[in-house]
């Protein structure tokens, strides 16, 4: 008994980041959705949990979209070609694209945290066919 009481005290002085998953994400040139998806393209996570986008295509990056960054999120921007890790720790809705296909739609959404995203989370300055493609993602997403 006295060995599971301090089992049970030492897992509660565990920090919160030790609960943490890591999800992965891909970047490809096509797949059901269409041309240019992440995969998946909407995304739940819990604050603190690392994101890892794999380079699946060639041609890829993945990066943060200008107002689409959680109040005391920071921006990132990954290489082309390369993978990249993140941990979100601001709670929201972040808006991600690639860089060189931004303009051709290839956006995806993570959510951080319980609230989901609406549209309302969509900037009025986003390119055409990455709007459209965020209102297919919340369409499906929502129903």
């Amino acid at each position: 008994m006295k060995m599971i009481l301090r089992l049970v005290v030492l897992l509660g002085l565990l920090p919160m980041t030790a609960l943490a998953e890591t999800h992965t994400v891909e970047m490809l040139n096509r797949n059901d959705s269409g041309p240019m998806p992440f995969a998946p393209d909407y995304l739940v996570v819990q604050p603190g949990d690392t994101v890892k986008f794999l380079a699946t295509a060639p041609g890829h990056n993945a990066a943060t979209i200008d107002g689409m960054i959680p109040e005391g999120g920071d921006a990132f921007v990954g290489n082309i070609n390369e993978e990249i890790e993140v941990t979100l720790d601001a709670e929201g809705v972040w808006g991600i694209k690639c860089s060189p296909h931004y303009t051709m739609g290839m956006v995806m959404l993570i959510q951080v945290g319980d609230t989901p995203a609406t549209q309302a989370d969509l900037p009025e300055s986003l390119p055409p066919a990455a709007q459209t493609r965020f209102l297919e993602i919340l369409k499906r997403r929502n129903g």
